[in-house]
């Protein structure tokens, strides 16, 4: 008793009602069918941080903490896939010094997770770094080929971390993957249908995409995962910038989600 009443004492009131709401809402979803692979586009981390006149670095800093939540409170919930878009193709084409700068942070917050006793030990899970990897500095591409070397044989569920990264770069590569083997003999046209593109893709043996959200307020998937999408994929646009997508935004989400998808049924 002595314990709880200092733990009371010390622990914000705001952070033990959210604790308290979380733990309510992911008891009541884990009560139905949980979606199996949600999608996260994490925009807006540059405009949080002019909004807050802060550096742009702390804006993708908390933006990264925010991954980590969200991820964290997906494993509670059972949902075996999280994706996330953390760099576009397209960021290189931003200043030196920002792509430098969130190189860095992806690299300390990556390590972060799969450090011992974290999420990656926690709850066993896999992790795949997806996208054009030839084109990372050289210590990021290795920890990231350490760490998917590491936890390849994980089964608890996937992460995978986008970056850099566009669909058509990952349907691009299909396509080169397929007609190697074509060149090879190992395929002919004829062949040829979804699931074998789909075995050539960069993010292969997925579950498919039941949830997609896009922060910031904008209105566009901002090439990410568009062969993933389908008739079925739940597609959530929320004007909250990513540092403020909180856990007790998201869960109502998926709360109604499992409504809709009742309602449907």
């Amino acid at each position: 008793m002595g314990n709880l009443m200092e733990w009371l004492k010390n622990c914000p009131p705001l952070q033990w009602a959210e604790d308290k709401f979380e733990d309510l809402m992911v008891n009541i979803i884990r009560c139905s069918s949980v979606p199996q692979h949600i999608g996260f586009v994490m925009d807006g981390n540059r405009r949080w941080a002019r909004q807050h006149r802060m550096e742009t670095a702390e804006g993708h800093s908390l933006g990264f903490e925010t991954l980590k939540d969200l991820l964290r409170v997906c494993l509670r919930l059972g949902v075996k896939e999280v994706s996330a878009f953390g760099f576009s193709l397209e960021n290189f084409k931003r200043s030196k010094y920002e792509v430098d700068m969130i190189m860095e942070i992806a690299k300390s917050s990556l390590a972060q997770i799969c450090s011992h006793g974290d999420l990656v030990d926690q709850y066993n899970i896999r992790i795949r770094v997806v996208g054009d990897l030839d084109r990372l500095p050289d210590d990021l591409h290795e920890q990231f080929v350490k760490i998917m070397k590491r936890t390849e044989k994980n089964t608890g569920a996937t992460l995978n971390l986008c970056f850099p990264y566009t669909s058509r770069y990952e349907i691009t590569q299909s396509l080169q993957r397929l007609v190697k083997k074509a060149e090879d003999g190992r395929l002919t046209p004829d062949e040829i249908d979804e699931k074998v593109f789909e075995k050539c893709l960069l993010i292969t043996d997925s579950h498919p995409l039941d949830i997609l959200v896009r922060t910031s307020g904008v209105k566009r998937l901002s090439d990410f995962m568009l062969w993933q999408c389908h008739e079925n994929t739940d597609i959530q646009f929320v004007r909250n910038y990513w540092p403020d997508f909180k856990v007790w935004r998201f869960l109502p989400m998926i709360l109604r989600y499992q409504i809709d998808q009742k309602a449907k049924s």
